[in-house]
């Protein structure tokens, strides 16, 4: 009898060791690499009956039609609807509405009602990322949102939670409560070439999905779009003439192959309508992003610490006086701060920045693509020119704050505004002690919560003096609503040189 009670024990344990380590490898192990995004072996279902056993290349010569593109990529992609509730207008608005009301014979009474913004609704499109319901879009389309709706392909529709946002890059990703869903594999936007076949696949004006071809006519373009909402943008579009209207943004580009090489997000048109040229975020650029969001809850971002002038915006005098030509090919330095990661390097003002990782970067948006698929403590090596001679620095990138630290998200960060230290000279004339410059709005908590603009000095958070940018993060608290009262003096003029 004791062996028999020792043996269904030993029985009994075994059962429970071998039911827990499945548990937790089914729902608590993060998921590996994997051969595919997202840690998975198998082929998308959407990819299983028109590709041969692997995501390639093999399907990028030109084909007779897209049939076979088109049913891969349709399925992948989402009808994004959004609705913005009403909100109540911030107090300096209501006084000017009442003093007009006033002005206008309104009653005196009439003048204490509270006024509140219509509902505003919209729609968009997304790319899911993975079977379990990551799907990626432009963060212009979910801005600002409370509530967002995802519909499938199949007419299924879910809500969706937004997972981190990257204003800079004007990506987004979301989340809805799904498994098995079909999605996109990442192709190689590097690979992309001028002359390529691709495909738009959207909802553009409402419509069911759609999907339009075109040619890619240019790469690294960058049309200024992204400053809108941060002052360090980044844009290195692939310019294609695949027609994409408003609804499409946020949708899928893809080679004939049905891979993802980008994600629509702009037209260049006089009208608002579609005029020839659409501009999509190169997949290698959305896959660090999306990559970032998803581990850290928000971008960690390199920086080579130097500081330049695109030549396009400068006069010839400029030029000549910086010793720069508007067709130079590479990336003339103006300025080292001591605690970035290019002086601790060894380059100096006056070399001119060829290559990143032996990758051309001819112009400002290739440096800046280049730069943004790497995070704080990554070593690169940087090809640059110095009295014509080629040198290459190995350089260890850092984050803004000059170190190498996982950067957190913190309550300055949902502010939604770029922050700079207020210098000495400008706090003289102004004739207070320090503050802190708002030098750009985006979305996020000062443009929902109060009427700042551009340009605004912060001087206090709280009843706490703001003398910089360290100050101010110090000062706040992780709260779900920062009770800031927020001080606002004279404007400054912001400089045009940009950090990278």
């Amino acid at each position: 009898m004791k062996f028999s009670h020792v043996a269904g024990t030993v029985l009994i344990s075994a059962a429970t060791a071998i039911a827990s380590i499945y548990v937790y490898s089914k729902f608590f192990q993060p998921k590996g690499m994997g051969l595919y995004q997202n840690g998975s072996d198998s082929v998308p279902v959407n990819y299983v009956n028109y590709m041969p056993g692997t995501a390639g290349n093999d399907g990028l010569t030109p084909p007779t039609d897209f049939t076979q593109a088109a049913k891969i990529g349709t399925p992948g992609v989402v009808h994004i609807k959004t609705k913005i509730n009403p909100r109540q207008l911030g107090n300096n608005l209501q006084k000017r509405r009442s003093m007009l009301e006033e002005f206008f014979g309104e009653q005196f009474e009439d003048n204490r009602r509270q006024y509140y913004t219509p509902p505003q609704m919209a729609s968009g499109s997304g790319v899911l990322i993975s079977d379990d319901g990551y799907i990626v879009t432009n963060n212009h389309v979910v801005d600002d949102a409370d509530e967002i709706s995802v519909t499938l392909s199949n007419n299924k529709t879910f809500t969706a939670k937004v997972v981190g946002t990257d204003p800079s890059t004007d990506l987004a990703v979301i989340k809805i409560a799904s498994t098995g869903l079909p999605y996109l594999l990442y192709g190689n936007s590097d690979d992309v070439q001028v002359g390529h076949w691709v495909l738009a696949v959207g909802y553009p004006l409402n419509l069911e999905t759609t999907v339009t071809a075109g040619i890619v006519s240019a790469k690294s373009r960058s049309i200024g779009i992204n400053r809108r909402n941060s002052r360090n943008a980044i844009e290195s579009f692939i310019q294609t003439d695949a027609p994409v209207n408003q609804g499409n943004s946020g949708g899928a580009l893809i080679n004939t192959a049905g891979e993802l090489i980008g994600i629509n997000s702009a037209i260049a048109s006089p009208t608002g309508a579609y005029a020839g040229y659409s501009y999509a975020i190169p997949v290698n650029l959305v896959k660090k992003v999306v990559n970032d969001i998803m581990k850290f809850g928000n971008v960690q971002r390199a920086y080579l610490g130097i500081e330049y002038k695109d030549p396009n915006t400068m006069s010839d005098e400029d030029l000549k006086e910086a010793g720069m030509t508007r067709g130079m090919n590479g990336i003339m330095v103006l300025g080292v701060p001591e605690s970035g990661a290019a002086a601790a390097a060894g380059i100096k003002v006056g070399d001119l920045v060829t290559k990143i990782n032996g990758v051309s970067t001819a112009s400002i948006p290739e440096l800046m693509e280049q730069l943004s698929r790497y995070k704080p403590g990554d070593k690169i090596t940087v090809n640059y020119l110095r009295s014509n001679k080629e040198q290459t620095a190995n350089v260890i990138l850092k984050n803004l704050e000059g170190n190498t630290d996982i950067v957190k998200l913190s309550v300055v960060d949902q502010l939604g505004v770029d922050l700079v230290t207020l210098d000495k000279e400008q706090a003289n004339t102004l004739g207070i002690e320090g503050g802190v410059v708002v030098a750009n709005i985006g979305s996020g908590l000062v443009k929902k919560q109060t009427n700042m603009k551009s340009k605004f000095v912060i001087v206090k958070a709280g009843t706490n003096k703001v003398l910089s940018t360290n100050d101010l993060k110090k000062r706040s608290t992780v709260k779900k609503r920062p009770g800031w009262k927020v001080s606002t003096w004279a404007t400054v003029t912001a400089t045009s040189i940009i950090m990278t």
